[in-house]
């Protein structure tokens, strides 16, 4: 398969972000919200779709 250079850059930011934190989730997490918090856009949230009950026949 191809390798797409776009994607490439993007895993290349990933993976220098994560060593950033040590690889540690929720530093990692906490530094993603608090630049959601400050980036000026509006954020929106959904409320959680509801799982509907299987109904056996």
């Amino acid at each position: 398969m191809k390798k797409d250079p776009i994607v490439e850059e993007i895993r290349k930011i990933r993976a220098a972000h994560a060593a950033k934190f040590n690889y540690d989730l929720k530093a990692i997490c906490a530094d993603l919200k608090e630049k959601e918090k400050n980036c000026g856009h509006q954020v929106v949230s959904f409320p959680p779709k509801r799982i509907l009950k299987a109904t056996g026949s």
